[in-house]
């Protein structure tokens, strides 16, 4: 049996830990051959590393996503790589959290180059690198595009515009049989999450604030990655599928009183994005 990625080419950005570590584990052993790329060279050797010893098929490759060039080379470096490009994840994320009388207007651009930017050089790279084969190209969305947060102004409107400009590329790329979707991740662990949830008590009040009652791991993440990279979602473009345990589809009216959080508990409560 072969597998849900059988013979197609992936390039998978902030793929050294997290979610894009688990999806390029997930999408080589369904069969791809996969190009991880971020800014730390050791995590990316050290995933490429356990996908070659489960006999699989990945390299690496050096990028910084906010920057243009740099994306384009790691497009370029994959198809010199593999010969091709079938499928894009752009996963990469660097947010900034502060409440706005205090946001400086750098950290606000800051934010959109860490999220806004990063979908729309990776899709326009993949989009050239697909011209006349199709693909499938799934971008990062937040919980915090969806919903408001205090502190998260800047990344919740990247993150709102990486739906929209999702959207929009779904529709000009349809003629060419190229698709591009959207993952929503809620409150996942993370480097960041972990950091920001070192107390056992804030790591429990959040759980308890998802209808599922916990935090969610990467690969339930990388599973709905998978999905809609895969010929499966075929019929699928312009979509968006939250993995977020349920927390978006609750109205709590008065459960969360934010005047009275701390600074920590509001830092916690930006996680679940």
């Amino acid at each position: 049996m072969t597998g849900r990625l059988q013979d197609k080419v992936a390039l998978i950005s902030g793929a050294g830990t997290g979610i894009g570590a688990a999806a390029a584990q997930l999408f080589a052993a369904q069969g791809a051959r996969v190009m991880v790329c971020g800014r730390r060279r050791e995590p990316l050797e050290a995933v490429v590393a356990q996908i070659r010893a489960q006999g699989g098929v990945a390299d690496w490759v050096q990028a910084d996503v906010t920057d243009e060039a740099s994306v384009d080379n790691a497009v370029a470096v994959t198809v010199e790589r593999f010969g091709q490009l079938d499928v894009m994840i752009n996963n990469a994320v660097n947010y900034t959290w502060g409440m706005l009388s205090a946001l400086e207007t750098s950290e606000w651009h800051k934010c959109l180059r860490g999220s806004l930017d990063v979908a729309f050089f990776g899709t326009r790279a993949a989009f050239r690198a697909m011209q006349g084969r199709g693909g499938s190209i799934v971008n990062l969305g937040s919980v915090a595009g969806l919903l408001g947060s205090p502190g998260l102004s800047a990344y919740g409107a990247a993150k709102a515009g990486v739906l929209n400009f999702s959207r929009a590329v779904a529709l000009e790329g349809a003629a060419q049989k190229i698709r591009v979707n959207v993952v929503i991740p809620g409150i996942v662990w993370s480097e960041g999450t972990r950091e920001a949830m070192r107390s056992p008590q804030i790591a429990e009040g959040t759980a308890r604030a998802v209808p599922l009652g916990r935090i969610g791991e990467p690969e339930e993440v990388a599973n709905a990655i998978l999905f809609l990279a895969s010929d499966e979602a075929s019929y699928i473009t312009g979509q968006s599928l939250v993995v977020d345990g349920g927390k978006t589809c609750e109205l709590n009216v008065g459960a969360t009183d934010y005047t009275s959080a701390t600074s920590t508990e509001i830092r916690a409560a930006a996680q679940e994005a």
